[in-house]
């Protein structure tokens, strides 16, 4: 199980590395460049700027200078992009020290549990990352194939394929984090089994013995008080 830990290890880490950069993307949406071609102009948004980007490869980006201002679904999205990301960070040092690979952790009970503990993480971080994607997708797909919609219409930019990619990363490797600890439990409940079996036997193969050894102690004294007699016995006939 410990080339499965490993695996699981480098598939959370590289979903937190794609959730971090499709968090700092610019390119959540963009305008189609087909449409753009007598401009030769197009515009990408982001979570934290707006940019504008031209033929000759000038692009100028300026910051959303209000939260209050902003779209619910927006500071919904940063919001679930920053708690994957902290839930990736946790599960990611959870995981090198539940590892059995690593030294540190304690005893195989404990670092089971704390392996399980870094794939819970990596499965919300892989949770919370899918939902911001999704959520920011359905946004930019009903304003699209809206006919009433007149506003510049996106489509669906770089970062939210980024964020897909490593949600399911993150999903893999805590479901793989989790199925591990299982097999760790279920052996060590054979081997306590194993023992307690083992200790009632030797009980009893010790009981037994000793009622052997008991038996065999109580026969010569048996023996000893006939012989006794017969020698009395003698000794009155002669006398």
């Amino acid at each position: 199980m410990t080339g499965w830990q490993i695996l699981a290890f480098l598939s959370g880490l590289a979903g937190l590395c794609s959730n971090i950069a499709a968090t700092v993307s610019n390119e959540w949406r963009a305008t189609s460049r087909a449409s753009s071609v007598i401009t030769a102009t197009w515009v990408l948004q982001g979570l934290w700027n707006n940019c504008a980007g031209n033929a000759i490869g000038a692009l100028h980006c300026r910051p959303h200078h209000t939260i209050l201002q902003l779209e619910g679904y927006l500071q919904a999205c940063r919001g679930l992009m920053i708690a994957s990301i902290c839930s990736g960070l946790l599960g990611s040092v959870s995981a090198l020290v539940g590892m059995k690979c690593t030294k540190v952790g304690g005893s195989d009970k404990n670092k089971a549990r704390i392996a399980c503990f870094a794939g819970v993480n990596f499965i919300l971080s892989g949770v919370c990352s899918l939902s911001a994607c999704s959520l920011y997708a359905h946004r930019i797909t009903t304003e699209f194939f809206d006919p009433m919609f007149m506003s510049q219409k996106y489509e669906l930019g770089a970062a939210l394929f980024i964020g897909w990619a490593g949600a399911i990363l993150c999903i893999l490797g805590g479901s793989i984090f989790c199925f591990s600890v299982t097999d760790s439990f279920s052996r060590n409940h054979s081997q306590a089994n194993y023992i307690y079996t083992g200790a009632a036997s030797h009980s009893h193969i010790t009981a037994y013995t000793r009622g052997q050894t008991k038996s065999v102690n109580e026969r010569p004294v048996a023996d000893n008080s006939n012989s006794s007699r017969m020698q009395h016995f003698d000794r009155n006939v002669y006398v």
